[in-house]
């Protein structure tokens, strides 16, 4: 009877329900909740799922984010998986996966639209001295700032880089939040900027794009933006790689499994190891809600930016280019562009301004990536 009664306890004992901190079922209310909104709501499943997931399993089972050497173990299964996030190697694989899915198009028949796209980053520069000013050291507010940019895997390979690895989890999940949630944070700052008019604003169609210019386009951004930051190449050079391999026709398959198989596995490891990074002790204290905070009014601040260059843009063109454009050179493709057809589509259902979204959409995704090389030419990074 002893031993059964032994045995009983022990089993109890294990159950996760002896071992955690109140915290951690904050935090399994947290993931929950994010599951709610991409399974019923559909905000950015793909995104949200994993990483709700993994912040509800490392919230149950701490272990599994053990790292390797710890108490004699062997690592928990997605501490190997966010090592890949740390030596930068999923941003890296992520970036080229997007290039293989992006058409360049409305970028390059409409070369202005770099400048909404450098408008947006405005944010991100916002944030860092606003992180300065709220106490974080000058690598710290670097990592966080990307945040702005609605970018998740720029987020992380900066902070890898940077070596804030300890802040990875929180601007990961921040900046990954604020990319799901762009369809709620956006189109309020949207209409805020804007009039009904310019909202119904119709631009003309774009130019066609020669083949040739898409396959030259990668070629040239990789030679000019890397010769100038060489910092940017794992990024901005994945990402003009898997474009080439749309591009250019002649590599259908490596098109296919980029773009599809190798994105969508990246993604889940990705995803489930930066939620895994989400326990109560690392994610519930004061500087991982400064971190969101700056998160949220660097994504707001580059937001309102492109929205005002897109209306002054509008004003020096005399009324043909629609503002709100500009929220699209956030870096989320393509949910800034779609946001920026939803709101324009509500003022006038026959406007269409998608293609014309992309190309700011595109030109922040390059704009982010500048900006990180930016800050690791400035620390001397490589």
């Amino acid at each position: 009877m002893e031993y059964i009664s032994s045995t009983l306890s022990n089993l109890i004992h294990q159950t996760a329900f002896f071992n955690l901190d109140p915290l951690n079922y904050v935090m399994i209310a947290v993931a929950l909740g994010f599951l709610f909104l991409a399974i019923r709501h559909e905000f950015e499943p793909l995104l949200l799922v994993p990483i709700a997931f993994g912040m509800l399993l490392v919230n149950i089972y701490p272990d599994i984010m053990a790292a390797y050497g710890e108490d004699g173990a062997g690592g928990g299964l997605l501490y190997y998986f966010y090592k890949l996030d740390e030596w930068a190697i999923l941003p890296s694989l992520i970036f080229m996966g997007v290039g293989a899915m992006t058409d360049f198009g409305p970028l390059i028949a409409n070369p202005k639209s770099f400048l909404l796209g450098a408008a947006a980053q405005f944010g991100i520069f916002a944030a860092y001295f606003g992180a300065i000013a709220w106490g974080f050291n000058d690598k710290a507010a670097a990592a966080i700032s990307i945040i702005g940019g609605a970018d998740g895997p720029t987020s992380i390979f900066l902070a890898g880089k940077l070596g804030q690895t300890a802040l990875l989890g929180p601007i990961a999940v921040a900046a990954y939040s604020y990319m799901s949630l762009v369809p709620i944070i956006q189109p309020p700052i949207m209409k805020l900027l804007t009039t009904e008019k310019e909202r119904k604003i119709k631009m003309a169609q774009l130019r066609p794009v020669s083949k040739l210019e898409k396959i030259l386009f990668p070629i040239v951004v990789t030679i000019v933006v890397c010769l100038i930051l060489p910092t940017t190449a794992p990024l901005v050079g994945m990402l003009m790689l898997g474009n080439l391999f749309r591009e250019s026709g002649v590599v259908r398959q490596l098109t296919d499994t980029a773009s599809n198989a190798l994105m969508y596995i990246v993604v889940i490891i990705l995803g489930t190891s930066v939620g895994a990074t989400t326990s109560a002790e690392a994610f519930i204290n004061v500087a991982t809600l400064k971190i969101v905070g700056l998160g949220l009014a660097a994504f707001c601040f580059g937001t309102a930016a492109g929205v005002l260059f897109g209306k002054l843009m509008c004003i020096l063109t005399k009324g043909k280019v629609n503002p709100l454009i500009g929220s699209a050179g956030v870096s989320a493709v393509p949910m800034a562009a779609r946001v920026s057809q939803k709101v324009g589509a509500e003022a006038d259902p026959t406007n269409f301004l998608l293609m014309h979204a992309m190309g700011p959409n595109v030109a922040g995704v390059i704009g982010t990536a500048v900006a990180a090389g930016t800050f690791m030419a400035v620390f001397g990074v490589f």
